[in-house]
């Protein structure tokens, strides 16, 4: 019997990849986003629109249209990015501070809460953060909103990781390495099917003991 694989985020980059991949693995998978590509639709994969990871609402409709099925693998992936050095900390720059929590921070929280009676023990749920979230690792500075959405969204994957252990659902803080896609003009050391079988490979290896951790995508331990 094959596997369910949900994914946010899926109609372009690394979630669009997640997917294929997925499918290649056997998975069925259920491709989530706002507004399906082509791309997407060419995989001939479950597609869900209009989900939107931050809006309540619009996960209780993702959650009515799965109806009973069960979910194996979660993987939050849905981001934004945006920098915002410390020249841009200003009034005019609160709503945009506020997008990238809603989305960044809160999305994969609200995701993983409102799917959790789709989930049972031996499920696995991804966080797909960054390491520039990491407190230790940072030598550069700026990428205010960034950096902060990406801290608490590690915060919020390490306290789901205790919170789920109970239920026998593991959870992984990942890192996807520095990927060629539109969120970064395609500037990147890899590509996004590295990356992706990177992760992949991470929720693989991911069990009840080892949840909680943040990988790179490569298999390292990265600090918080």
């Amino acid at each position: 019997m094959s596997q369910t694989a949900l994914v946010t985020g899926s109609n372009r980059g690394i979630g669009l990849e997640l997917c294929r991949q997925l499918k290649d693995r056997g998975f069925d998978v259920i491709a989530t986003c706002r507004h399906r590509s082509p791309s997407l639709v060419d995989l001939d994969v479950e597609i869900i629109e209009n989900v939107e990871v931050s809006d309540p609402d619009s996960l209780k409709a993702l959650t009515e249209k799965l109806g009973e099925r069960k979910i194996d693998w979660l993987i939050n992936n849905a981001g934004i990015a945006g920098g915002l050095g410390l020249n841009d900390v200003d009034s005019n720059s609160i709503d945009s501070f506020k997008r990238m929590f809603e989305v960044n921070s809160l999305g994969p929280l609200f995701t993983t809460h409102a799917l959790l009676n789709h989930l049972s023990q031996g499920s696995k749920v991804g966080i797909i953060t960054s390491r520039m979230g990491s407190m230790a690792d940072n030598d550069s500075g700026g990428s205010y909103a960034y950096r902060m959405s990406k801290a608490a969204v590690n915060a919020a994957g390490k306290s789901l990781s205790i919170d789920l252990k109970p239920q026998g659902i593991a959870v992984a803080i990942l890192h996807p390495g520095w990927v060629r896609t539109d969120m970064t003009g395609f500037d990147g050391l890899i590509d996004s099917a590295e990356s992706a079988t990177g992760l992949l490979d991470r929720m693989d290896e991911l069990t009840i003991n080892s949840t909680g951790t943040f990988w790179h995508m490569n298999g390292d331990v990265l600090p918080w």
